[in-house]
């Protein structure tokens, strides 16, 4: 997960990624969900939701495997996430 400081000075995850490989000392990531913000509150809050980028991360099927059963469509990129 990342973190950003947004408009209004809070804290906010702003993407989830996968590691999927070290080679050496450079470790290969890929974004799962992302932040896209849409604009400001009258409060001065951040608002936006969180959308997935279609990327079906490689440890969905161990979730699986230990009980965990995700939605089907939960990593399509047509699927908002509000937040």
């Amino acid at each position: 997960m990342q973190a950003r400081r947004v408009t209004g000075g809070r804290r906010k995850v702003v993407s989830v990624s996968e590691i999927t490989g070290m080679e050496s000392d450079v470790v290969s990531m890929q974004d799962v969900f992302v932040f896209e913000k849409q604009g400001v509150s009258p409060e001065g809050r951040t608002l936006g939701v969180f959308t997935a980028t279609g990327i079906r991360p490689k440890f969905a099927e161990r979730l699986r495997a230990a009980g965990f059963d995700l939605p089907s469509n939960m990593f399509d990129q047509t699927s908002n996430h509000r937040k």
